[in-house]
């Protein structure tokens, strides 16, 4: 199966390439040929430098100042989802090209005279030129998005449940997720974060994963701000699938898991009660709702399912706890678990997506490649009588910034 995803992607590579290629020579080719071969060049040394330099990164070979790296990455990926748009584009102009054809063959009279623009220039060329204005303004936005890796939004929900007890009415929920610490390089801009938290004077904080990317040493320069983050009723965490160290090669296996407890250690250094399997119930008076937290459970097949719903119950009355939070790392075990086999969970909270760290939201469009993997993966959803919220992320993975969205503090308001 992985061969074939390989082969697709090169496929699917090879093609983006080619019309990428042949829309820009389309775009140049009334310029003077010397001017439009240097152009073609720099642009086929670009391209050759954007995939060699993502190879050698990936092999270790070279080691790239941080600063120059997160252009890189960005150009890079800019380019690569810019070539996946135009080739979209054309391919479907050549599809229909294609359908053109096979009318003109199989009807006696002559095919539907193409449609032109209203410039006169041929449909094919109106398209090619829009696919080259949008993948230039994706290759800016993947750019201009390094500004907005730091550019916090708080995102505030009330969310209204019958069998609220009404002692938690009313109740203050701060969320965070997907820290992913050892992406940072600006510890004033995350400082200025977590007062964005402490700010929203949250009767209590909830972490839902990934604290780091690998490793927990990458908490060293972040562990005291972090530790700020102070609530009445506590902070509450989980583990992501990051947090274990599953994508790194460790010298031992001894190793692997002495790193998975120094992380352990460095929650509860920083006065986060991290729940692992397990559950814990809140009192007011006489009113009770109860805190189930797992480890990370991923219904996608290279996602361990750490996570036992099982041990988190162990012990719960049921019967005396009319309302329950779940706080789990990935929305797709609210799809595959959470919603047929435990109904009785008022309201999961998840990160995991990141929101891809690339999408659209405006308020009449939310659009992200992420949600052709994932069904539910940023925002409130619900379905019946449970909800689940889905956290943009905190932090950020891989690329070096947020194109269209952003990372998030989410405040949520319980009513009864």
């Amino acid at each position: 199966m992985n061969t074939a995803r390989i082969i697709l992607f090169f496929i699917v590579l090879a093609l983006a390439e080619y019309y990428s290629f042949i829309v820009l020579k389309s775009a140049l080719r009334s310029l003077p040929n010397t001017t439009r071969n240097i152009l073609l060049g720099a642009y086929v040394l670009i391209d050759i430098l954007c995939w060699g330099g993502f190879f050698l990164m990936r092999s270790g070979v070279v080691n790239i100042p941080q600063g120059i790296k997160t252009v890189y990455i960005a150009l890079a990926i800019g380019l690569m989802v810019s070539k996946v748009l135009i080739l979209v584009i054309m391919l479907g102009d050549d599809a229909r090209r294609g359908v053109l054809w096979i009318m003109d063959k199989v009807k006696s009279e002559p095919a539907p005279t193409v449609a032109t623009a209203t410039d006169g220039i041929s449909r094919s060329m109106f398209l090619s030129r829009v696919a080259l204005f949008l993948g230039a303004g994706v290759i800016v936005g993947f750019i201009n998005g390094i500004g907005n890796r730091y550019k916090y939004q708080i995102k505030k929900v009330k969310i209204k449940f019958p069998n609220l007890p009404k002692s938690f009415n009313g109740l203050k929920i701060v969320q965070i997720s997907d820290i992913h610490s050892g992406s940072f390089d600006n510890q004033d801009a995350v400082n200025k974060g977590v007062q964005m938290v402490l700010e929203q004077k949250p009767d209590i904080i909830f972490f839902t994963g990934d604290l780091v990317n690998d490793r927990s040493s990458e908490m060293e320069h972040y562990q005291k701000i972090f530790a700020q983050l102070k609530a009445p009723m506590g902070v509450y965490s989980i583990l992501g699938n990051h947090d274990y160290g599953d994508y790194v090669q460790w010298p031992s296996p001894e190793s692997k898991l002495a790193n998975l407890q120094e992380l352990k250690n460095t929650h509860a250094a920083m006065g986060w009660r991290l729940m692992m399997n397990e559950h814990l119930i809140f009192e007011r008076g006489t009113d009770k709702i109860a805190l189930l937290g797992i480890e990370n459970w991923g219904a996608k097949a290279h996602f361990p399912k750490y996570g036992s719903m099982k041990d988190a119950y162990a012990g719960l009355p049921e019967k005396n706890i009319p309302f329950k939070i779940l706080l789990s790392h990935d929305p797709s075990h609210w799809t595959n678990q959470v919603r047929p086999e435990y109904q009785d969970i008022d309201l999961t909270l998840s990160g995991h997506t990141h929101g891809m760290q690339f999408g659209i939201e405006i308020p009449w469009l939310k659009w992200s490649p992420v949600q052709y993997i994932y069904k539910y993966w940023a925002g409130l959803y619900s379905e019946g009588k449970q909800y689940l919220y889905v956290n943009r992320g905190f932090g950020f993975l891989g690329y070096q910034g947020r194109f269209g969205i952003l990372p998030e503090i989410t405040v949520i308001e319980l009513q009864s």
